[in-house]
């Protein structure tokens, strides 16, 4: 039997797990993720009647495997549409529509987080939540991977290791990895090249609709505070009829700068910023809200392949949208069925 160990729940996790589990179903998998949840910055939170994805926003159609994986492969049932378009707005707040490239824009009723706990669901995959890796360890006597987490509790030996967290965190645990080999050192100086944009969010609810043509708005010249604004009422099951709930970002560079701000008060500029840019003084005064900062939120460019190719040799794999060069849900999605692909053949 082969061990493969998976560092990090995310949509690129997931992936490559669904197709080992598939393509080597004697294969033994286990997951090792940080936190509480499933999907990494594909993140849903409920709270009364709301549903709302506050960090990625949809998955968008680029990719023919993720479609087929999505709409055939998978249960579509619970599966939405956001058939309204994507406008712009400038650094000046001015709204103009013709932004809206993207064929289709996916959620489920039950929010993006649906995607990983589906595939994860199709495999005898065994996930350990709250479980935060500390040492990544190469043992010479089996020629495999060991890993150690936060209380102390060793797991492995793993034939295969397949890390998925962002590449800071990722070149965090090569830089202290017990694993005797130049190329150690060269995957450091790859992956810690891979550089981050932060995003601050602001999710605000409102007790009525908004009359615009829009599901969103995104910022097209990188210029304004704000770099989107969406609307959650346009998904289906997410917001009760006759509501409105906005998921605010803010730019790299606002979030950067205010990302230890008080919340309340990046909440409150925030929400003035939209009442601004969509031009109705109520969306200042949210009746609720909610926040979240993610420090490691947008990779700005793709690894070294080099590096990462090579570290294959050694049962090492990288995986992530970091690796595939595109900070986007469908391209940690494919990233993930090529890794897993990858990972199968090999084995």
């Amino acid at each position: 039997m082969t061990d493969v160990g998976i560092v990090g729940a995310g949509a690129g996790a997931a992936a490559a797990a669904f197709v080992i589990d598939r393509t080597v179903p004697e294969a033994d998998v286990t997951v090792l993720e940080k936190s509480g949840g499933l999907c990494g910055r594909a993140a849903t939170r409920r709270h009364d009647d709301l549903t709302y994805d506050y960090g990625a926003n949809y998955l968008k159609s680029d990719d023919d495997r993720v479609v087929e994986l999505i709409t055939e492969t998978l249960d579509d049932e619970g599966l939405v549409e956001v058939t309204e378009p994507v406008y712009t707005f400038d650094v000046d707040g001015a709204v103009s529509p013709g932004r809206d490239a993207d064929e289709h824009k996916w959620s489920y009723r039950r929010g993006l987080t649906q995607i990983a706990k589906r595939l994860f669901g199709r495999t005898d995959a065994t996930v350990h939540r709250r479980t935060r890796v500390e040492t990544v360890r190469r043992t010479s006597a089996e020629d495999a991977w060991e890993l150690d987490d936060a209380d102390g509790e060793t797991h492995g030996p793993f034939d295969r290791l397949l890390m998925n967290p962002p590449a800071p965190q990722t070149t965090g645990l090569l830089r202290t990895a017990e694993w005797d080999d130049p190329l150690r050192e060269t995957l450091v100086d790859a992956v810690g090249g891979v550089e981050y944009g932060s995003v601050w969010t602001a999710v605000l609810r409102y007790p009525f609709d908004l009359d615009v043509p829009y599901y969103a708005l995104v910022n097209t010249d990188k210029e304004h505070a704000v770099g989107w604004i969406s609307r959650e009422e346009c998904k289906a099951g997410h917001v009760p009829d006759g509501e409105t709930l906005l998921v605010v970002q803010a730019n790299g560079a606002w979030s950067t700068e205010h990302y230890e701000d008080d919340p309340a008060g990046n909440v409150a500029a925030l929400a003035d910023h939209a009442a601004d840019i969509i031009g109705d003084d109520r969306l200042a005064d949210p009746a609720w809200t909610d926040h979240q900062g993610w420090r490691y939120a947008l990779p700005e460019a793709g690894v070294d392949g080099g590096p990462v190719d090579s570290a294959r040799d050694a049962g090492l794999y990288l995986l992530g949208d970091w690796v595939a060069g595109e900070g986007r849900l469908h391209a940690a999605i494919a990233n993930g069925l090529d890794v897993g692909e990858r990972v199968a053949y090999r084995i």
